[in-house]
């Protein structure tokens, strides 16, 4: 058990640099590679960035012949399983709030690993394409704009044949780091919002009806004529569905696309990284985007943990911040801006095990 256990820490200590971090993999004296000392990394949380994971997650597994098991069950539930100590990382669009940071058992880092948006979404006979106002958006899922033919609405939207058709609001019934995002840009634009239902991953709505992750919201929008609700960007574009267009605060209609969210990131970072983007200061920034993050334990020696496991958790998170990056594009994420990163290094560096760093 010993000769195994001194084979299995040379091995890990002898993986090879990638990236400035290090890989899973080694090679031998005769130059074939080694099996990697891990074959599986757990993870859970958010749906937002799910079609941007499962992408990076078979690339890796096609590099690295390591698996990563990543189960799309919305941020709250990441957190939450992390904090349990039962999956290697979490994730979540919304930054872990003091309350969760002060009741994991140990600090976490936020590691950020793309820029999404949440739209607004919604089903109406031919789907005009419309502008909305944040008050507008606030209003109909207050319940104060119960038709698609309110006045406001009509407005701003003259050459949009709108039918005298009830609003069916639909929501995350979840706990959901989009629903954050999205309750956060609400509770900043409307201060009726902000007092209640206010923000968080989960929410006490006032009207409509929930579905389960963004791939449930998105189903029952399309079922449901004369629905409303908010999705990631990908979502819609995959769907098909329509996209309304928001004033953001320079008082521009924007329309969610790469450029827009990436420009709603071009503002200073906290150290932590935990950082709020709604309703961006940006003039061409859209008003509805987030970083979305992985989430680690600070110290990776805890229970039955391996110096093995750890570095494989870190090595993961190091690869989707350099290499992943190339992916985010073509599945409508803006990829991390130069600055991100490098804050986002710093905090990978931070990582230890035995109060070592694993990097």
């Amino acid at each position: 058990m010993k000769t195994f256990y001194a084979a299995l820490v040379a091995t890990t200590l002898l993986l090879s640099a990638c990236g400035g971090g290090k890989t899973d993999e080694t090679k031998t004296d005769n130059g074939k590679t080694e099996e990697p000392a891990i074959k599986e990394i757990l993870g859970a949380g958010a749906t937002f960035p799910f079609p941007y994971y499962s992408k990076l997650f078979d690339v890796y597994n096609n590099e690295k012949k390591i698996k990563v098991n990543y189960q799309s069950i919305g941020s709250g539930g990441g957190i939450k399983q992390l904090q349990s100590k039962t999956v290697d990382f979490g994730a979540s669009d919304a930054p872990m709030s003091d309350e969760e940071l002060k009741g994991s058992p140990s600090p976490i880092v936020h590691i950020p690993t793309c820029l999404g948006a949440v739209v607004v979404t919604y089903n109406i006979d031919g789907n005009p394409g419309l502008k909305m106002t944040s008050d507008i958006v606030a209003d109909i899922f207050l319940g104060k704009i119960t038709k698609w033919n309110d006045k406001r609405i009509k407005e701003i939207n003259p050459d949009a044949k709108l039918p005298d058709l009830a609003i069916s609001v639909v929501h995350r019934s979840d706990g959901s780091g989009t629903t954050y995002i999205f309750s956060d840009y609400l509770a900043k634009v409307s201060s009726t919002w902000n007092t209640k239902p206010g923000k968080g991953k989960s929410l006490d709505w006032p009207v409509g009806l929930g579905a389960k992750g963004n791939e449930g919201v998105s189903g029952l929008i399309k079922q449901t004529p004369g629905s409303i609700g908010y999705v990631e960007l990908n979502y819609a574009l995959q769907n098909k569905m329509p996209i309304a267009s928001l004033k953001n605060k320079s008082g521009k209609f924007v329309t969610a696309n790469l450029e827009s969210t990436s420009a709603a990131s071009n503002v200073d970072l906290p150290a932590d990284l935990r950082v709020s983007l709604t309703d961006t200061d940006a003039p061409d920034g859209y008003p509805i985007c987030s970083f979305t993050y992985l989430l680690v334990y600070k110290n990776q020696k805890y229970d039955t943990r391996t110096e093995a496991q750890a570095k494989g958790t870190v090595n993961l998170v190091w690869w989707v911040i350099h290499d992943g990056q190339k992916y985010a594009k073509d599945l409508d994420y803006a990829p991390l801006p130069e600055k991100a990163i490098k804050a986002a290094e710093a905090n990978v560096k931070s990582v230890t095990f035995d109060n070592k760093p694993i990097l």
